[in-house]
Formats: structure tokens, C-alpha cells, sequence
């Protein structure tokens, strides 16, 4: 028996079956410029973590996301927390963890993030009492390269977290230029948050250039116009947080600096409460944005 075909009547569902394969092998927030990798950072959706691990975790999985960043495992072991991310193919890249933690304890914040499957662990907050100073910044500094250097015998590597606070003047520079000149490369690198150095009156694009591939993990995160900028605090209104591209943050200038810079991960994170309605936006943003 012979049978026939007819290709021209078949080519609708062809296709149909190509865009679907197409789609599915498209990487979520990837676009003609940039080129991630690109993860989500939890905390961004902390409140829901709170009522519903497993359920956030799909939301998580379902926009797309296959790297993510931590901050807490919500009453689940580290363990437990990394069997839930495994059923739903996502990895941690990173985590963050308190500043006590690493001053007392960094052996226990290596093992939690190796049974996490994380190559970084950072932290994101110096404890401090009024504006920043040198003698907190230095003691930090010890801190930092001596949690490193315990972390890198799991190789695994220490990150800090800028939060603005660190600019305050200090001789021809900063502070932050101290914490750069204070810390071990071997042991510490560092996590750019755009939206905090922004907020303290400094120019990712300069930082980028200034210290290369130092800075190898970045928060992307847009800022609402009419932000007031130029504040040395570390803190700002969590609904200032805004979707990629609709905010007052030059980032087809700013993410071509941090790709020249060998930056290696990529993080959205968005602390407002309209959270899950802006992360579909800036991915959009992000697949779509051209330089």
C-alpha cells in the first residue's frame, strides 16, 4: 500500500511543533544583547516563601527561572530546601547569610551552602550605628577575608553585597575603595546591587571599569523616578523598587560595562510588594533590551 502526503497541507502543524520546540529551548530573560546568566534572588518573594515554600518555588519555575539566589530556606533544612529546588530544576547559584554568622561560625555557613549545591555565599549587610566608618569597615574587612578563606577550602567563595553605606569619603576615595584595598581577591569578591549604588551617588559604569572581574555576581533592579539619590543610608522605600526599564537606571548603558566586566551571574531582585507583577516585566526587559 502506498501512501501520500501532502507537505503544503501539513506546514501549519510543522510549525506549530517548531515554535513550541523553540520556545521551550528559549532562555527566559535572554535577548540579542544580553546574555545573563540570569537567576532570581528569593527574597524577593520572601513574603510568599513564608506561607508557601512549594507553591513559590513553582511560581519561580514557571516564569522560566533555572538559577536562583537565597536568603533563608523558610524553616526547611538546607536539605529539604535543596530537594524542593531540585524537583523543579532550579539551582542555587548563591545565598546570603548574616554578618555575626560569618564572624562566629563561617565552617557551619559552608556546610549549609554546600548541601545547597551554592558556589557563593555572601553577605549583604556590615552592622553598623550611624553613618559607616573606618573602624567598622576594617573589622569587616577581617571578617570577610577570613570567612573566604574557609569558604574556599569547599570551594566555595564569599561575596559582598553592596548597600550604598559604603561610600562615605575617606582620604581621595571612599570607603569602599578600603574595603577593595582591604580584602583578599582570593577570598572575596563582590555582588554589585545597581539600585544601591545608585542610591549612594556613584556610577556602576565607573565601578565596573575601576574594579573589573572583582565584581562577579550583580543585582539588577530599577529605581522609581524621582527616587532621591545621593544617600549614604542603605535604606529606601521598598516600593521605590520598579521593573527594568521603567525606572530613572541607564541599563543599556550600565549591563554592556558589567558584561566587559566578566561579571558571571546575574540576579533579578525586587523587594516591592508588587513583586510578582514586575519580575514578568523585567525579564521582558531584559530579552528585549539592545546595545
Amino acid at each position: 500500500m502506498k501512501y501520500s502526503f501532502n507537505v503544503v497541507a501539513l506546514l501549519p502543524c510543522l510549525i506549530v511543533v517548531l515554535s513550541t520546540i523553540n520556545a521551550r529551548s528559549k532562555e527566559t530573560g535572554i535577548g540579542p544583547s544580553f546574555k545573563g546568566p540570569i537567576g532570581l534572588q528569593l527574597y524577593s518573594l520572601r513574603e510568599q516563601f513564608a506561607k508557601d515554600v512549594p507553591g513559590t518555588l513553582d511560581k519561580v519555575r514557571d516564569w522560566g527561572f533555572k538559577y536562583v539566589e537565597l536568603a533563608g530556606t523558610y524553616k526547611l533544612t538546607p536539605e529539604e530546601f535543596k530537594k524542593e529546588l531540585d524537583a523543579r530544576g532550579l539551582t542555587a547559584i548563591s545565598g546570603h547569610f548574616g554578618f555575626d554568622d560569618f564572624a562566629k561560625d563561617p565552617e557551619k555557613i559552608a556546610q549549609d551552602a554546600k548541601a545547597l549545591g551554592m558556589k557563593y555565599a555572601g553577605c549583604a549587610w556590615i552592622p553598623h550605628k550611624g553613618d559607616m566608618d573606618e573602624k567598622a569597615l576594617r573589622a569587616a574587612a577581617q571578617v570577610f577575608n577570613s570567612a573566604g578563606e574557609v569558604l574556599a577550602k569547599h570551594d566555595i567563595k564569599f561575596n559582598y553585597h553592596t548597600h550604598g553605606y559604603e561610600f562615605q569619603p575617606y582620604g581621595s576615595g571612599t570607603l569602599f575603595d578600603l574595603l577593595m584595598a582591604e580584602t583578599n581577591p582570593e577570598f572575596v569578591c563582590y555582588e554589585m546591587d545597581v539600585f544601591w549604588i545608585v542610591h549612594g551617588g556613584q556610577d556602576p559604569v565607573a565601578l565596573f571599569k575601576k574594579y573589573g572581574d572583582r565584581f562577579e555576581l550583580v543585582h539588577l533592579k530599577d529605581m522609581k523616578q524621582g527616587t532621591p539619590i545621593n544617600l549614604l543610608t542603605g535604606h529606601s522605600d521598598v516600593k521605590n523598587d520598579v521593573a527594568l526599564g521603567t525606572g530613572r537606571i541607564d541599563y543599556p548603558r550600565i549591563l554592556p560595562a558589567a558584561q566587559k566586566a566578566g561579571v558571571k551571574w546575574y540576579f533579578i531582585e525586587d523587594e516591592s510588594p508588587t513583586s510578582e507583577a514586575q519580575i514578568p516585566v523585567t525579564l521582558k526587559y531584559l530579552e528585549n533590551v539592545k546595545w
